[in-house]
């Protein structure tokens, strides 16, 4: 017997084809900027497979790059072969329940439930897959291996020391972008084609004159801003749940030899241990014959701010779909009565060129934390013994530009 959600006839079916139709203005962008490409083959496969949550699939090698003989005559061709590599993926399962009192109906007049949850299920779900896909670019950027550590090295551009075409320290201008995927991936930068950033940083560059945001019209004929802008030809995609670090002021010993008018010098306390770090108080009345002893502040405290700029195919998306993604139960008793409905997703984010190794994941879905460990990622690699190959990190469209802004 189907459920019932607010003394009304619940179909799971007709409800998750309601959802899926209910316009995602976000969503349709992320998936206009080709940078998520679908793999919905890969569905069956997983399903199929022992567990049906970890795939391994073949990544083609690429014959550009081969040295060609010099064709004289003389000189024997000899072959080479591909290198295949091997991909491997996880499935990420997540779900929620949100429970409605009955009287909560009554003294509203009966709100429509579908319209109202339907449209409120898209929207969380979208922040669920976005944020999904931030802790797994967060995961492939910490890993520390040779190989990794390579890519993370050449995916990175930091400007948080750098000085910009407006003379501020470590603030993007119009050529950090440009510059960023340059660094990554060389002349394959083209392939670029979104980045999702911070609000500070967004408006660091709105304040240049550089991000446009797009608009739409709603139901009202209102025009409205979206969170969604363009940079250098590219989406932008302004989301607050970005990576944010703190950082501390620095300090060191004043070289002045005599007191500075208008400067703050500082003395310091504590051994700099995790037990007594070293604290830095500002002195009122600075006496010249202490200021061998003062400190002065080299780098105020500021925070770090992460952007993420993917390309074309950056990340393969699946949906691999819940047995029941959609229930309701009902409960005639507790709070004078009252339906809950439960909602299951599980879904697979592949970064191309980047394979999740299970090596630290403690159940067959791996938590956020456990999706930022940088020993569960590794470059996809082909071959064995001294002939093993890592794909060329140039190969992947992933970069990330860390900044004060």
């Amino acid at each position: 017997m189907p459920g019932v959600f607010d003394n009304k006839v619940f179909n799971a079916e007709v409800f998750q084809q309601y959802v899926e139709r209910i316009p995602n203005l976000r969503r349709n962008e992320l998936v206009r900027s080709r940078a998520i490409r679908p793999r919905p083959d890969l569905a069956t496969a997983m399903a199929e497979g022992t567990g049906g949550n970890y795939i391994t699939t073949p990544l083609r090698g690429l014959i550009s790059g081969s040295t060609p003989l010099n064709y004289d005559g003389q000189t024997d061709i000899t072959a080479d072969s591909t290198v295949s590599f091997s991909h491997s993926r996880i499935v990420v399962g997540r779900a929620k329940a949100w429970t409605e009192r009955d009287f909560s109906y009554d003294i509203t007049g009966g709100e429509d439930f579908i319209e109202n949850i339907a449209q409120q299920q898209a929207e969380y779900w979208e922040e669920v897959d976005q944020d999904t896909i931030i802790h797994i670019l967060n995961g492939v950027f910490s890993m520390a291996d040779t190989q990794g550590a390579k890519f993370v090295a050449a995916h990175t551009y930091d400007i948080t020391q750098a000085v910009n075409s407006e003379n501020k320290t470590g603030v993007g201008d119009g050529t950090t972008l440009n510059s960023a995927i340059q660094k990554a991936c060389g002349d394959n930068k083209g392939r670029f084609t979104l980045a999702i950033m911070h609000s500070v940083v967004a408006t660091g560059y709105e304040n240049l004159h550089l991000l446009a945001y797009m608009k739409y019209t709603d139901s009202t004929g209102m025009e409205r801003d979206l969170a969604i802008g363009t940079l250098n030809g590219r989406i932008v995609l302004v989301d607050d749940s970005m990576p944010v670090s703190e950082v501390a002021a620095t300090y060191a010993l004043t070289s002045d030899v005599a007191l500075a008018a208008g400067k703050t010098y500082y003395t310091r306390s504590g051994s700099g241990t995790t037990a007594s770090p070293y604290v830095y108080t500002a002195v009122e009345s600075p006496d010249v014959s202490d200021i061998a002893t003062y400190y002065e502040m080299t780098d105020a405290a500021h925070n770090v701010y992460t952007t993420y700029v993917l390309g074309d195919g950056a990340i393969e998306y699946t949906d691999c779909g819940a047995k029941v993604p959609y229930e309701v139960d009902r409960d005639p008793k507790t709070n004078g009565g009252q339906d809950t409905l439960y909602a299951r997703q599980r879904k697979s984010f592949a970064p191309y060129g980047i394979s999740f190794t299970k090596s630290s994941m403690a159940k067959d879905s791996p938590t956020d934390a456990e999706l930022e460990t940088g020993s569960n990622w590794q470059l996809v690699s082909g071959g064995t013994g001294n002939k093993k190959q890592y794909i060329d990190h140039k190969a992947i469209p992933i970069a990330r530009i860390i900044s004060r802004g």
